[in-house]
């Protein structure tokens, strides 16, 4: 099980989105990390679609890029996931890490988009 504590040490520089992460868990934000082990590729894709789309909506994901890189490069390895949100619901990060739940791979994610935006995304 992944304490606040050891993933506050496991966010460290992988992509732009880890320090605004560990200042949210820092902060007093929820977290879980799911059980479930999908391969780093399979993330890769899902991820990389969702680039896509939020950029075609205007809306930036920080360390969205970088994590769908380094998924790619990660290939078949089997990686839990895990969502960080601040107190406020003000913004949200997305978690790779690795079988063991020791090391954070990547982390995406930051302000949740507004009102109009989460409209506009819904049609």
């Amino acid at each position: 099980m992944v304490t606040r504590h050891d993933l506050i040490a496991m966010l460290r520089e992988q992509t732009s989105a880890c320090g605004p992460a560990r200042d949210v868990l820092i902060a007093g934000g929820d977290f879980v990390v799911w059980d479930s082990l999908v391969p780093a590729n399979r993330h890769a894709g899902v991820f990389r679609a969702r680039m896509r789309h939020s950029l075609k909506r205007g809306h930036t994901i920080d360390g969205l890029a970088d994590s769908v890189d380094i998924l790619k490069q990660a290939g078949e390895e089997p990686l839990r996931t895990g969502s960080i949100d601040a107190v406020d619901k003000s913004s949200v990060f997305t978690i790779f890490l690795n079988s063991t739940a020791t090391v954070v791979v990547a982390c995406c994610g930051g302000p949740r988009p507004t009102t109009m935006e989460a409209a506009d995304a819904s049609e």
